[in-house]
Protein backbone atom coordinates (compact mmCIF):
# COMPACT_ATOMS: atom_id res chain seq x y z
CA UNK A 1 0.00 0.00 0.00
CA UNK A 2 2.82 2.71 1.00
CA UNK A 3 4.59 1.59 -2.52
CA UNK A 4 1.76 2.09 -4.93
CA UNK A 5 0.70 5.23 -3.02
CA UNK A 6 3.44 7.01 -4.80
CA UNK A 7 4.74 4.99 -7.69
CA UNK A 8 1.54 5.13 -10.45
CA UNK A 9 2.35 8.65 -9.92
CA UNK A 10 5.56 8.86 -10.00
CA UNK A 11 6.51 9.36 -13.92
CA UNK A 12 3.81 12.15 -14.35
CA UNK A 13 5.74 14.10 -11.44
CA UNK A 14 8.87 13.44 -12.92
CA UNK A 15 7.34 14.57 -16.25
CA UNK A 16 5.38 17.40 -15.97
CA UNK A 17 5.85 18.39 -12.28
CA UNK A 18 9.74 18.42 -12.55
CA UNK A 19 10.05 18.24 -16.22
CA UNK A 20 12.29 15.58 -17.04
CA UNK A 21 12.43 14.96 -20.97
CA UNK A 22 10.99 11.34 -21.63
CA UNK A 23 14.20 9.20 -21.82
CA UNK A 24 15.14 10.39 -18.57
CA UNK A 25 12.10 9.49 -16.82
CA UNK A 26 12.39 6.56 -18.12
CA UNK A 27 16.03 6.12 -16.73
CA UNK A 28 14.56 7.01 -13.28
CA UNK A 29 12.19 4.67 -13.62
CA UNK A 30 14.37 1.81 -14.78
CA UNK A 31 17.00 2.37 -12.48
CA UNK A 32 14.72 2.19 -9.74
CA UNK A 33 13.71 -1.49 -10.80
CA UNK A 34 17.01 -2.39 -11.05
CA UNK A 35 18.04 -1.35 -8.09
CA UNK A 36 15.09 -3.53 -6.35
CA UNK A 37 14.55 -6.51 -8.22
CA UNK A 38 18.37 -7.01 -9.56
CA UNK A 39 19.51 -6.20 -5.67
CA UNK A 40 17.40 -8.58 -4.69
CA UNK A 41 19.84 -11.44 -3.94
CA UNK A 42 22.11 -8.92 -1.75
CA UNK A 43 19.38 -8.78 0.56
CA UNK A 44 18.95 -12.39 0.65
CA UNK A 45 22.31 -13.04 1.10
CA UNK A 46 22.67 -9.97 4.27
CA UNK A 47 19.45 -12.13 5.57
CA UNK A 48 21.25 -15.67 5.57
CA UNK A 49 24.14 -13.58 7.13
CA UNK A 50 22.67 -11.34 9.81
CA UNK A 51 19.28 -13.17 10.22
CA UNK A 52 15.85 -11.58 8.87
CA UNK A 53 15.21 -8.99 11.64
CA UNK A 54 17.67 -6.70 11.31
CA UNK A 55 17.52 -6.78 7.57
CA UNK A 56 13.94 -6.24 8.00
CA UNK A 57 14.13 -3.28 10.13
CA UNK A 58 17.14 -1.78 8.06
CA UNK A 59 15.09 -2.02 4.83
CA UNK A 60 11.74 -0.64 6.24
CA UNK A 61 14.25 2.83 7.68
CA UNK A 62 15.93 3.38 4.05
CA UNK A 63 12.01 3.20 2.69
CA UNK A 64 10.86 5.94 4.93
CA UNK A 65 14.20 7.96 4.32
CA UNK A 66 13.52 7.06 0.61
CA UNK A 67 9.78 8.32 0.83
CA UNK A 68 10.83 11.28 2.74
CA UNK A 69 13.86 12.08 0.69
CA UNK A 70 11.60 12.09 -2.89
CA UNK A 71 9.06 14.12 -1.29
CA UNK A 72 11.48 17.28 -1.11
CA UNK A 73 13.66 16.43 -4.45
CA UNK A 74 13.65 18.80 -6.75
CA UNK A 75 16.53 18.12 -8.68
CA UNK A 76 17.24 15.09 -11.20
CA UNK A 77 20.65 14.11 -8.85
CA UNK A 78 18.35 14.01 -5.58
CA UNK A 79 15.50 12.15 -7.32
CA UNK A 80 18.27 9.37 -8.87
CA UNK A 81 19.16 9.41 -5.72
CA UNK A 82 16.08 9.03 -3.27
CA UNK A 83 14.77 6.61 -6.19
CA UNK A 84 17.69 4.54 -5.62
CA UNK A 85 17.36 4.13 -2.08
CA UNK A 86 13.30 3.21 -2.33
CA UNK A 87 14.42 0.44 -4.72
CA UNK A 88 17.65 -0.97 -2.51
CA UNK A 89 15.35 -0.49 0.50
CA UNK A 90 12.40 -2.89 -0.83
CA UNK A 91 16.05 -4.97 -1.94
CA UNK A 92 16.40 -5.44 1.92
CA UNK A 93 12.70 -5.97 3.19
CA UNK A 94 11.38 -8.29 0.74
CA UNK A 95 13.81 -11.35 0.47
CA UNK A 96 14.39 -11.03 4.20
CA UNK A 97 9.99 -11.36 4.74
CA UNK A 98 9.52 -13.77 1.80
CA UNK A 99 12.14 -16.35 2.92
CA UNK A 100 11.36 -16.04 6.86
CA UNK A 101 7.44 -16.40 5.62
CA UNK A 102 8.70 -19.76 3.73
CA UNK A 103 10.04 -20.73 6.52
CA UNK A 104 7.41 -19.95 8.43
CA UNK A 105 4.88 -21.90 6.20
CA UNK A 106 7.09 -24.96 6.44
CA UNK A 107 7.47 -25.07 10.44
CA UNK A 108 3.46 -24.63 10.29
CA UNK A 109 2.66 -27.54 7.88
CA UNK A 110 5.26 -29.79 9.68
CA UNK A 111 3.24 -28.70 13.17
CA UNK A 112 -0.36 -29.04 11.96
CA UNK A 113 -0.49 -30.54 8.60
CA UNK A 114 -1.99 -27.71 6.83
CA UNK A 115 -0.53 -27.67 3.31
CA UNK A 116 1.96 -24.43 3.23
CA UNK A 117 0.64 -22.72 0.56
CA UNK A 118 -1.80 -21.31 2.64
CA UNK A 119 0.55 -19.20 4.64
CA UNK A 120 1.96 -18.17 0.90
CA UNK A 121 -1.47 -17.37 -0.61
CA UNK A 122 -2.41 -15.01 2.46
CA UNK A 123 1.17 -13.36 1.75
CA UNK A 124 -0.42 -12.80 -2.10
CA UNK A 125 -3.25 -11.79 -1.74
CA UNK A 126 -2.23 -9.26 1.11
CA UNK A 127 0.02 -7.81 -1.33
CA UNK A 128 -2.93 -7.61 -3.89
CA UNK A 129 -5.07 -5.91 -1.54
CA UNK A 130 -1.84 -3.41 -0.86
CA UNK A 131 -1.77 -2.95 -5.01
CA UNK A 132 -5.66 -2.03 -5.08
CA UNK A 133 -6.15 0.18 -1.85
CA UNK A 134 -2.72 2.18 -2.63
CA UNK A 135 -3.35 3.70 -5.63
CA UNK A 136 -6.60 4.77 -4.41
CA UNK A 137 -4.86 6.54 -1.27
CA UNK A 138 -2.40 8.37 -3.69
CA UNK A 139 -5.11 9.40 -5.68
CA UNK A 140 -7.44 10.52 -2.80
CA UNK A 141 -4.51 12.51 -1.65
CA UNK A 142 -4.04 14.22 -5.17
CA UNK A 143 -7.97 14.79 -5.38
CA UNK A 144 -7.71 16.55 -2.05
CA UNK A 145 -4.19 19.04 -3.51
CA UNK A 146 -2.10 17.29 -1.44
CA UNK A 147 0.08 16.65 -4.69
CA UNK A 148 3.10 14.38 -5.12
CA UNK A 149 4.77 15.05 -1.75
CA UNK A 150 1.74 14.19 0.23
CA UNK A 151 1.46 11.26 -1.62
CA UNK A 152 5.41 10.41 -0.47
CA UNK A 153 4.59 11.50 3.20
CA UNK A 154 1.82 9.08 3.32
CA UNK A 155 4.23 6.12 2.03
CA UNK A 156 6.14 6.90 4.48
CA UNK A 157 3.93 7.09 7.56
CA UNK A 158 2.69 3.16 6.20
CA UNK A 159 6.28 1.84 6.18
CA UNK A 160 6.44 3.82 10.01
CA UNK A 161 3.48 1.22 10.52
CA UNK A 162 5.43 -1.41 8.67
CA UNK A 163 8.58 -0.96 10.20
CA UNK A 164 6.55 -0.86 14.13
CA UNK A 165 4.97 -4.21 13.40
CA UNK A 166 7.75 -5.76 12.20
CA UNK A 167 9.73 -4.70 15.42
CA UNK A 168 7.21 -6.37 17.86
CA UNK A 169 6.59 -9.29 16.00
CA UNK A 170 9.43 -10.76 13.95
CA UNK A 171 11.64 -12.99 16.18
CA UNK A 172 14.76 -11.54 17.62
CA UNK A 173 16.98 -14.62 16.82
CA UNK A 174 16.82 -16.99 14.32
CA UNK A 175 16.72 -20.13 15.63
CA UNK A 176 18.78 -22.08 13.13
CA UNK A 177 21.77 -19.60 12.98
CA UNK A 178 21.98 -19.48 16.58
CA UNK A 179 22.50 -23.30 16.87
CA UNK A 180 25.00 -23.57 14.28
CA UNK A 181 26.87 -20.09 16.20
CA UNK A 182 26.95 -22.21 19.21
CA UNK A 183 27.87 -25.85 17.47
CA UNK A 184 31.32 -23.65 15.71
CA UNK A 185 31.55 -22.34 19.37
CA UNK A 186 31.66 -25.80 20.98
CA UNK A 187 34.34 -27.04 17.70
CA UNK A 188 36.24 -24.12 18.31
CA UNK A 189 36.80 -24.61 22.17
CA UNK A 190 37.64 -27.98 21.47
CA UNK A 191 39.89 -27.41 18.99
CA UNK A 192 41.78 -25.20 21.32
CA UNK A 193 41.25 -22.09 19.33
CA UNK A 194 39.47 -18.73 20.38
CA UNK A 195 36.37 -18.48 19.35
CA UNK A 196 37.56 -14.49 17.35
CA UNK A 197 40.41 -16.67 15.15
CA UNK A 198 40.15 -17.08 11.47
CA UNK A 199 36.15 -15.60 11.90
CA UNK A 200 36.48 -13.34 8.93
CA UNK A 201 37.81 -16.22 7.08
CA UNK A 202 35.46 -18.37 7.66
CA UNK A 203 32.37 -15.96 7.25
CA UNK A 204 33.96 -15.41 3.42
CA UNK A 205 34.11 -19.24 3.17
CA UNK A 206 30.92 -19.84 4.31
CA UNK A 207 29.57 -16.59 1.89
CA UNK A 208 31.09 -18.34 -1.30
CA UNK A 209 30.07 -21.64 -0.42
CA UNK A 210 26.19 -20.67 -0.24
CA UNK A 211 26.70 -18.98 -4.04
CA UNK A 212 28.47 -21.41 -5.05
CA UNK A 213 25.68 -24.24 -3.82
CA UNK A 214 22.68 -21.94 -4.69
CA UNK A 215 23.77 -21.28 -8.58
CA UNK A 216 25.15 -24.90 -8.82
CA UNK A 217 22.06 -26.05 -7.97
CA UNK A 218 20.41 -26.98 -11.11
CA UNK A 219 16.75 -27.88 -10.14
CA UNK A 220 16.76 -24.19 -8.15
CA UNK A 221 18.08 -22.99 -11.59
CA UNK A 222 15.08 -24.89 -13.73
CA UNK A 223 12.68 -23.61 -10.89
CA UNK A 224 14.17 -19.96 -11.56
CA UNK A 225 13.61 -20.44 -15.08
CA UNK A 226 9.84 -21.55 -14.70
CA UNK A 227 9.60 -18.71 -12.77
CA UNK A 228 10.91 -16.32 -15.46
CA UNK A 229 8.76 -17.61 -17.67
CA UNK A 230 5.64 -16.77 -15.71
CA UNK A 231 7.45 -13.02 -14.76
CA UNK A 232 8.43 -12.51 -18.41
CA UNK A 233 4.17 -12.78 -19.58
CA UNK A 234 3.41 -10.64 -16.25
CA UNK A 235 5.12 -8.09 -17.89
CA UNK A 236 2.91 -8.36 -20.63
CA UNK A 237 -0.20 -6.70 -18.53
CA UNK A 238 2.36 -3.44 -18.71
CA UNK A 239 3.31 -4.20 -22.43
CA UNK A 240 1.54 -6.46 -24.81
CA UNK A 241 -2.51 -5.77 -22.70
CA UNK A 242 -2.21 -1.76 -23.14
CA UNK A 243 -1.41 -2.36 -26.94
CA UNK A 244 -4.35 -4.13 -27.24
CA UNK A 245 -6.81 -2.49 -24.89
CA UNK A 246 -5.63 1.02 -27.36
CA UNK A 247 -6.17 -1.05 -30.68
CA UNK A 248 -9.44 -2.07 -29.22
CA UNK A 249 -10.69 0.43 -27.63
CA UNK A 250 -9.22 3.28 -29.65
CA UNK A 251 -7.51 4.57 -25.79
CA UNK A 252 -6.15 3.74 -22.95
CA UNK A 253 -9.05 4.25 -20.20
CA UNK A 254 -9.99 1.00 -19.84
CA UNK A 255 -6.37 -0.05 -18.59
CA UNK A 256 -7.31 1.03 -14.61
CA UNK A 257 -10.07 -1.38 -14.47
CA UNK A 258 -8.75 -4.05 -15.80
CA UNK A 259 -5.58 -3.45 -13.58
CA UNK A 260 -8.49 -3.01 -10.50
CA UNK A 261 -10.21 -6.40 -11.78
CA UNK A 262 -6.65 -8.45 -11.35
CA UNK A 263 -6.44 -7.39 -8.03
CA UNK A 264 -10.14 -7.96 -6.94
CA UNK A 265 -9.81 -11.35 -8.40
CA UNK A 266 -6.45 -12.18 -6.28
CA UNK A 267 -7.90 -10.68 -3.12
CA UNK A 268 -11.30 -12.57 -3.11
CA UNK A 269 -10.05 -16.01 -4.75
CA UNK A 270 -6.29 -16.13 -3.76
CA UNK A 271 -7.32 -17.53 -0.65
CA UNK A 272 -10.09 -19.80 -1.38
CA UNK A 273 -8.57 -21.46 -4.64
CA UNK A 274 -4.93 -22.01 -2.80
CA UNK A 275 -6.89 -24.05 0.36
CA UNK A 276 -8.68 -26.12 -2.41
CA UNK A 277 -5.49 -26.74 -4.93
CA UNK A 278 -3.35 -27.26 -2.02
CA UNK A 279 -4.75 -30.46 -0.86
CA UNK A 280 -5.59 -32.00 -4.16
CA UNK A 281 -2.43 -31.47 -5.94
CA UNK A 282 1.30 -31.83 -5.71
CA UNK A 283 3.27 -28.08 -5.55
CA UNK A 284 4.75 -28.91 -8.90
CA UNK A 285 1.40 -29.74 -10.55
CA UNK A 286 0.49 -26.37 -9.25
CA UNK A 287 3.33 -24.68 -10.74
CA UNK A 288 2.80 -26.43 -14.22
CA UNK A 289 -1.11 -25.99 -14.45
CA UNK A 290 -0.77 -22.36 -12.98
CA UNK A 291 2.02 -21.82 -16.07
CA UNK A 292 -0.42 -23.77 -19.05
CA UNK A 293 -3.29 -21.39 -17.72
CA UNK A 294 -1.13 -18.30 -18.15
CA UNK A 295 -0.56 -19.63 -21.95
CA UNK A 296 -4.37 -19.94 -22.34
CA UNK A 297 -4.62 -16.40 -21.66
CA UNK A 298 -2.79 -15.33 -24.41
CA UNK A 299 -3.99 -17.81 -26.79
CA UNK A 300 -7.23 -16.56 -26.02
CA UNK A 301 -6.72 -13.23 -26.89
CA UNK A 302 -6.64 -13.89 -30.79
CA UNK A 303 -9.27 -16.53 -30.03
CA UNK A 304 -11.46 -14.46 -28.02
CA UNK A 305 -14.91 -12.42 -30.13
CA UNK A 306 -14.56 -8.78 -29.43
CA UNK A 307 -17.16 -7.52 -27.04
CA UNK A 308 -18.33 -4.83 -25.49
CA UNK A 309 -16.35 -1.85 -26.49
CA UNK A 310 -13.84 -4.40 -27.42
CA UNK A 311 -12.64 -5.29 -23.93
CA UNK A 312 -13.42 -8.66 -23.95
CA UNK A 313 -10.25 -10.13 -25.36
CA UNK A 314 -8.27 -7.98 -22.50
CA UNK A 315 -10.21 -8.88 -20.01
CA UNK A 316 -10.14 -12.81 -20.78
CA UNK A 317 -6.05 -12.00 -20.88
CA UNK A 318 -6.03 -10.35 -17.37
CA UNK A 319 -8.75 -13.46 -16.06
CA UNK A 320 -6.67 -16.39 -16.93
CA UNK A 321 -3.06 -14.55 -16.07
CA UNK A 322 -4.55 -13.48 -13.02
CA UNK A 323 -5.83 -17.22 -12.38
CA UNK A 324 -2.26 -18.80 -13.25
CA UNK A 325 -0.58 -16.44 -11.19
CA UNK A 326 -2.48 -17.44 -8.41
CA UNK A 327 -1.87 -21.40 -8.69
CA UNK A 328 1.66 -20.79 -9.53
CA UNK A 329 3.38 -18.15 -7.22
CA UNK A 330 2.69 -19.67 -3.71
CA UNK A 331 3.45 -23.45 -5.74
CA UNK A 332 6.74 -22.15 -6.48
CA UNK A 333 7.90 -19.89 -3.17
CA UNK A 334 6.72 -23.21 -1.38
CA UNK A 335 9.34 -25.39 -3.82
CA UNK A 336 11.93 -23.36 -2.48
CA UNK A 337 12.81 -24.69 1.08
CA UNK A 338 12.76 -27.91 -0.68
CA UNK A 339 15.07 -27.25 -2.90
CA UNK A 340 18.28 -25.64 -1.15
CA UNK A 341 19.68 -25.77 2.79
CA UNK A 342 17.25 -23.66 5.32
CA UNK A 343 20.54 -21.73 5.92
CA UNK A 344 20.49 -20.32 2.07
CA UNK A 345 16.64 -19.69 2.30
CA UNK A 346 17.20 -16.04 2.08
CA UNK A 347 19.96 -16.06 -0.52
CA UNK A 348 17.56 -18.50 -2.69
CA UNK A 349 14.95 -16.30 -2.31
CA UNK A 350 16.22 -13.40 -3.43
CA UNK A 351 18.16 -15.09 -6.37
CA UNK A 352 14.82 -16.00 -7.61
CA UNK A 353 13.67 -12.50 -8.11
CA UNK A 354 17.01 -11.26 -9.31
CA UNK A 355 17.57 -14.16 -11.96
CA UNK A 356 13.73 -13.45 -12.58
CA UNK A 357 14.26 -9.68 -13.17
CA UNK A 358 17.24 -10.33 -15.68
CA UNK A 359 15.29 -12.99 -17.54
CA UNK A 360 12.49 -9.66 -17.72
CA UNK A 361 15.00 -7.20 -18.65
CA UNK A 362 15.86 -9.19 -22.18
CA UNK A 363 12.21 -10.63 -22.30
CA UNK A 364 10.66 -7.26 -22.59
CA UNK A 365 12.34 -5.92 -24.85
CA UNK A 366 12.48 -9.03 -27.30
CA UNK A 367 8.62 -8.71 -26.18
CA UNK A 368 8.49 -5.01 -27.00
CA UNK A 369 9.76 -6.07 -30.75
CA UNK A 370 6.78 -7.83 -31.48
CA UNK A 371 4.01 -5.41 -30.77
CA UNK A 372 4.50 -4.64 -34.71
CA UNK A 373 4.50 -7.79 -35.94
CA UNK A 374 1.24 -9.61 -37.01
CA UNK A 375 -1.30 -10.42 -34.18
CA UNK A 376 -0.88 -14.15 -34.93
CA UNK A 377 2.77 -14.50 -34.64
CA UNK A 378 2.95 -11.86 -31.29
CA UNK A 379 0.36 -14.08 -29.54
CA UNK A 380 1.56 -17.09 -30.35
CA UNK A 381 5.06 -16.32 -29.47
CA UNK A 382 3.82 -15.03 -26.22
CA UNK A 383 1.76 -17.71 -25.66
CA UNK A 384 5.26 -20.48 -26.06
CA UNK A 385 7.01 -18.55 -23.17
CA UNK A 386 4.96 -19.64 -20.36
CA UNK A 387 4.54 -23.13 -21.84
CA UNK A 388 8.31 -23.12 -21.96
CA UNK A 389 8.02 -22.98 -18.41
CA UNK A 390 5.81 -25.77 -17.97
CA UNK A 391 8.29 -27.97 -19.46
CA UNK A 392 10.63 -26.95 -17.34
CA UNK A 393 8.88 -27.45 -13.75
CA UNK A 394 7.73 -30.32 -14.87
CA UNK A 395 11.25 -31.63 -14.48
CA UNK A 396 11.45 -30.39 -10.89
CA UNK A 397 10.95 -32.45 -7.23
CA UNK A 398 7.11 -33.01 -6.70
CA UNK A 399 7.55 -31.02 -3.77
CA UNK A 400 5.20 -33.09 -1.49
CA UNK A 401 6.46 -30.36 1.74
CA UNK A 402 9.05 -30.71 4.11
CA UNK A 403 12.42 -32.07 3.25
CA UNK A 404 12.76 -35.50 2.88
CA UNK A 405 15.68 -37.65 1.68
CA UNK A 406 14.16 -38.00 -1.30
CA UNK A 407 14.01 -34.08 -2.32
CA UNK A 408 17.50 -33.60 -0.39
CA UNK A 409 18.62 -35.74 -3.00
CA UNK A 410 17.76 -34.45 -5.80
CA UNK A 411 18.86 -30.77 -5.24
CA UNK A 412 22.01 -32.02 -4.54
Amino acid sequence: MGFYAVLPYLATHLGSGLGMAGWLVGLVLGLRTFSQQGLFVVGGALTDRYGPRPVVLAGCALRITGFGWLAVAGSTVTVIAAVLLIGFAAALFSPAVESEAAREAVRHERDTGTPRAHVLALFSAAGQAGAFIGPLLGSLLLLLGGGFRAACLAGAVVFVGVLAGHARLMPRADPVRKREREREWERERGGGRTPASGTVTRTAQRGRSSWRAVFTNRPFLLLCLAYSGYLVSYNQLYLSLPAEVERATGSGAALGWLFALSSLLVVVAQVPLTRFSAHRIAPRTALVTGLAVVAAGFAAVPLTPAGPGGLLPGAALVVLLTLGQMLLVPAARGLVPDLVEDRQLGLATGALSSVSGVAVLAGSAATGALLDAPAPVRWAVLTAVPLAGAALAFTLPVGRGGKDRGTRAVAG
